[in-house]
């Protein structure tokens, strides 16, 4: 039987772990990006109640899981983060929402941990975390003592720290979308004009201060507008999202791509002369060629003109010259390729 000296204790006790837990709500719940939200609750659970080891599990190809992949250059949260089918985390954790602790034949939730994680550890508590009802993955901590996540403890502070956290998922997410609208294309996911502008700013200002080339590719699709009114605008949209992927895929690090307007697009290509430009266009055209578009199981076919600038020709003198004269190259190029067709004709 407990006396009440050591109720009291344990009410103390339990007072404290509450006021804990409360601090670390109070400090995730303002903050509106991945990076600061993991890096703090992580370092706050090991600091406030001292955790050897505590991160995050999240499942593979989901929405949060592409958006955190983003920020995975923080040194914490390559530490402290792992990426995991979701077959596999279903077959750990399932749909239950109530932390999961453990203690014995550990070796079967270690595809849960980091892959360079190498300390020991004894026992485990796995907090399933959720966006939009659905769970998404979990908030782990490990110790080197077998007692200290002991099943049959109280876990619900650990749950309803788990909630806290889905809660702030839910709200960076949200955070991280309007931010991603306010710079890029919500078709394509490219960059938007607005910041194309600035970058080509950028870009050319460097050119001053290095004497590197700088060249511009202006793209648009040839008779886009028959596109969409034999195959639908729905075709019309998925050819757009192709050729962007295929703009990002075939452009190096360095290279920027952005959506202009409508069925137009801007490359901007730093330390690259228009010889360069030239050579890129070629495989790109050799791809287009190789690989048609196909929408449900139809080719849709498609051809699309470019137009070269480069800060080579020493007339150009500022940006905005620059994405005219890119812009001037290809309406002469759309120009050319009409008066072929009439000729043929």
């Amino acid at each position: 039987m407990i006396n009440c000296s050591e109720l009291f204790d344990r009410l103390q006790r339990n007072e404290k772990i509450a006021k804990k837990f409360h601090e670390i709500e109070i400090k995730i719940l303002s903050i509106l990006n991945f990076k600061n939200l993991f890096e703090v609750l992580l370092t706050e659970i090991q600091e406030q109640f001292g955790v050897p080891y505590a991160w995050i599990s999240l499942i593979e190809k989901s929405e949060i899981s592409n958006l955190v992949q983003a920020v995975a250059d923080s040194a914490i949260l390559k530490q402290r983060m792992r990426f995991i089918n979701r077959k596999k985390f279903m077959d750990l954790v399932g749909n239950r929402r109530q932390p999961i602790l453990i203690n014995e034949n550990l070796q079967h939730y270690f595809q849960l941990i980091p892959a360079d994680y190498s300390y020991p550890i004894r026992s485990m508590a796995i907090a399933p975390i959720s966006f939009h009802g659905k769970i998404i993955g979990s908030l782990n901590q490990a110790d080197y003592s077998k007692g200290r996540f002991q099943p049959g403890i109280d876990t619900s502070l650990l749950e309803q720290l788990s909630i806290k956290v889905s809660l702030c998922i839910s709200n960076v997410i949200a955070h991280e979308k309007l931010q991603f609208m306010a710079y890029h294309d919500p078709l394509t996911g490219l960059l938007n004009r607005r910041v194309m502008k600035s970058i080509l700013r950028r870009e050319f200002n460097r050119v001053k201060r290095y004497k590197t080339p700088l060249s511009l590719i202006f793209i648009d699709v040839n008779d886009f507008k028959q596109v969409n009114d034999t195959f639908g605008h729905d075709a019309g949209d998925a050819l757009l999202k192709y050729l962007s992927s295929l703009l990002l895929e075939m452009s190096r690090d360095s290279d920027v791509a952005t959506r202009f307007a409508g069925d137009e697009f801007v490359l901007i290509l730093p330390e690259t002369s228009a010889s360069s430009a030239e050579m890129m266009l070629s495989r790109m055209r050799n791809y287009i060629d190789d690989h048609p578009f196909v929408m449900e199981s139809n080719i849709v076919p498609f051809s699309v003109s470019f137009g070269i600038a480069s800060t080579e020709d020493e007339t150009i003198c500022n940006p905005d010259t620059l994405l005219k004269r890119a812009d001037e190259a290809l309406y002469e190029k759309k120009k050319a390729q009409k008066l072929n067709v009439y000729n043929i004709a």
